[in-house]
Parts: structure tokens; C-alpha cells; sequence
């Protein structure tokens, strides 16, 4: 806890660190990475040169700086934080090395305005959220590990199939290596995964593609032209080949309730989206799942969609909009007035793609009036404000 001195230098302070707050995360990093080089694996370097990387940085330390004094809601905002972290099975002996070359970086950047009582307390504040997480992060830990078929720390896991989803997407099932159970994820979560590539260790996140079964996880990864890690699934890893899983995270999931459902998906925007939408017929609640692709060979998923649509006929209804084809139900992108088509009273709409798709769908349903509360959406990397698209 804060002293009431220490509370007075930050809200004294705040403001100017917020101003510069951005600056200081972009030194951060690269200060990390120069004097701690093995924590560079846990970081996807391209979020690091895009800049996404430091300002989520910097937006989760404001968010956390405005909400502190509500513990309740402290926890509720770190929540994201807390799920990346556990994909990538951060441990307290991590905090250490971050608030030392955090304090550094500020140091760096406001020079001599960091007097020693400013930095005693912006120290302070971050062994506070560096315990607040900690405490979240063990209780996860904790709670995913006494699951049947749980774990904790990676687990090794063997390709058992791989299936050609779309042009660019493939599909990878996976089985522990020991033979034992899985433990049941939410439709919807994601799951680490840990490769070493040319010597070298990295980390990424997959959504799982599928519904638990107790025995296996899916992960459907499109082939990016430039992505080293989804071109070393595509063109290298074969049926029998090994990788190590972290427990399953991520917020976006199906919220009970009987509202309908409209989910709409930009690419490899699917992956979460499919299993929340198989949760969703399984309890009886109407979907409308709404897909845009650049064209059919784009499109993963087909076969599971027809299958869903011959099991479901009353419930589900799937409608494609194609870029670049006038062989879906649309052509071109999606725009306001086929959301407004499918769009059912009091729906729920969970939106998943590129950034820009994500802020553009993300207006038209707040034109539509669809309220924050059923607007759901997910990142494929580090969040950031879907206004910025």
C-alpha cells in the first residue's frame, strides 16, 4: 500500500507521465531486450516495430493508474492482461526485470524531473500492480492446473493431423505427448505455444478452433507472407513433430444468456468465433454468422459451416460477403446496411479481424445502436482503441 506521500507525488505526477508516457514505453523495451535478451522470446517483435507492443503498454498502465482505488475494478481491468500473461506463463520472477528497466526508461526520458521521491513513488505503484497481477496470474495458474487434465508450466504436445482449411489457413491438432486427458477450455479462448525456430525460442497465441473434447486442441493458423512463425506451421512442422502448450485464456467468450447472436469475421477472424458459435447451438440460441473473405479459396471452414447449417436449419443462418467473387451472398465488404440486414433485436454481436475491419464494424453496429454491453470483440495481438482504425 502507497503511503499518503507517495499517493500525493502520483497524482501530482501522473499527468506528465501520462503526456510521455507512450515515449517511455518505446525506450523501455528495447532497454529490456539489452540487458534481459532471454525475455525477448516472450514478445512478438513485429508488435514491437509497429509500435502496437508499447502503447498497450502504456494504455494498461493508465487504465490501471485511473482505476487503482477500486480494487474490484482493478482486477476487472487487468483482466486482459492477466489472460496474455498466462498464455505466456509469466512468473513472478519476470516483475523484477520489468520494474527495473521501466524506472529506467522514465528516468531516461524525464531526465532530471524524476527527483528521488517522484521515483520512490512511481516504484511503489508498480510493486503494487506487479502484486496485483502476480496474485491474478497464480489464481489461474492454480485453478487451470487442479482441472482434469490441467497442467501448469508447458506441456508437450504432438501434430496428430493437419487439415487444409482455405488457400492460405491450415488446421493442427494436437495431442499430449504423455498421453493423457485435456482439460476443457471456453470456446472462444486461446492457447500459448512455445517453438524454437533456428535455435531460437518464440512465443505466439492461436485461438482454439474447436470445441473441447478432452483429448485434443485445434489451432487453425493462416500463412503469413512475412509471419516467421506461421510460415514455419505451414512449411515446416508435419504430423508427429512436438510443440509445447501453455493453459488456455482470453475473455471472448459465449456470455449465457438466450439473446441471438450476429458473429461477424474478417479472415482468420473465424477461429474464435466458430466454436462460439457451436457453443451457441448447442444451448439452443439463434446465430447469424456472418463471414468476409477475399474469395471462396479464401474461405475456411466450409465443410464445418454446411454441417452446422444441416444440423441447425431453424437456428443458424451463414451469409459470406466476397471481396473479390460475386459467388457469396455479397459482394465487396461489409458495410452498415448488410449489418442492419441480420441484425436482430437485443443481439449480441462478436466481431473478430483485421484492425480496420474491427474498428469499421465496431462504428456501424454503435450506428446501429447496438450498445457497448453487446458489442464484443478480440485482438489478434496487442489491444488498442478500435477509434484508431
Amino acid at each position: 500500500m502507497l503511503t499518503p506521500a507517495q499517493e500525493a507525488v502520483i497524482a501530482a505526477t501522473a499527468p506528465v507521465v501520462a503526456e510521455h508516457l507512450e515515449t517511455i514505453t518505446q525506450r523501455f523495451y528495447p532497454l529490456m531486450f539489452e540487458r534481459y535478451p532471454e525475455v525477448k522470446a516472450l514478445f512478438n517483435q513485429t508488435h514491437q516495430q509497429d509500435g502496437a507492443q508499447p502503447r498497450a503498454l502504456a494504455g494498461s498502465v493508465l487504465a490501471y493508474v485511473k482505476v487503482r482505488q477500486s480494487p474490484e475494478t482493478a482486477r476487472q481491468v487487468m483482466e486482459t492482461v492477466v489472460n496474455k500473461h498466462v498464455s505466456l506463463d509469466i512468473r513472478p520472477h519476470h516483475y523484477p526485470i520489468v520494474g527495473e528497466c521501466l524506472m529506467a526508461a522514465i528516468a531516461e526520458v524525464l531526465g532530471e524531473a524524476v527527483t528521488p521521491e517522484i521515483a520512490d513513488a512511481w516504484g511503489a505503484l508498480y510493486q503494487e500492480l506487479a502484486g496485483l497481477l502476480i496474485e491474478l496470474e497464480e489464481q489461474r495458474y492454480r485453478a487451470f492446473e487442479q482441472k482434469p487434465g490441467g497442467w501448469r508450466g508447458p506441456r508437450r504436445f504432438v501434430i496428430e493431423a493437419i487439415r487444409q482449411e482455405s488457400s492460405v489457413i491450415r488446421s493442427f491438432v494436437l495431442t499430449p505427448e504423455d498421453g493423457g486427458p485435456v482439460a476443457e477450455h471456453a470456446p472462444g479462448q486461446y492457447i500459448g505455444v512455445k517453438l524454437r525456430i533456428d535455435g531460437e525460442p518464440v512465443h505466439r497465441h492461436y485461438s482454439l478452433s474447436a470445441m473441447p473434447n478432452g483429448r485434443s486442441y485445434q489451432l487453425s493458423i493462416k500463412r503469413e507472407a512475412h509471419g516467421v512463425v506461421s510460415r514455419y506451421f505451414h512449411d515446416q512442422l508435419s504430423v508427429g513433430d512436438v510443440l509445447e502448450l501453455l493453459p488456455p485464456a482470453g475473455e471472448l467468450t459465449l456470455i449465457p444468456g438466450d439473446e441471438p447472436l450476429l458473429l461477424i469475421s474478417g479472415g482468420i477472424g473465424q477461429t474464435p468465433l466458430l466454436p462460439i458459435a457451436q457453443d451457441a447451438l448447442q444451448q439452443g440460441r439463434s446465430v447469424v454468422y456472418l463471414h468476409a473473405a477475399l474469395d471462396s479459396d479464401h474461405r475456411a471452414f466450409t465443410q464445418m459451416l454446411e454441417e452446422l447449417a444441416e444440423a441447425y436449419p431453424q437456428q443458424l443462418r451463414v451469409v459470406t460477403v466476397f471481396e473479390k467473387e460475386t459467388s457469396g451472398d455479397y459482394q465487396g465488404r461489409i458495410t452498415q446496411e448488410i449489418l442492419a440486414k441480420h441484425l436482430a433485436p437485443n443481439a449480441r454481436c462478436y466481431f473478430v479481424g483485421p484492425h480496420g475491419f474491427m474498428g469499421a464494424v465496431n462504428a456501424y453496429l454503435t450506428q446501429l445502436g447496438v450498445p457497448a454491453s453487446h458489442r464484443h470483440f478480440e485482438h489478434f495481438g496487442p489491444a488498442k482503441a478500435l477509434s484508431a482504425a
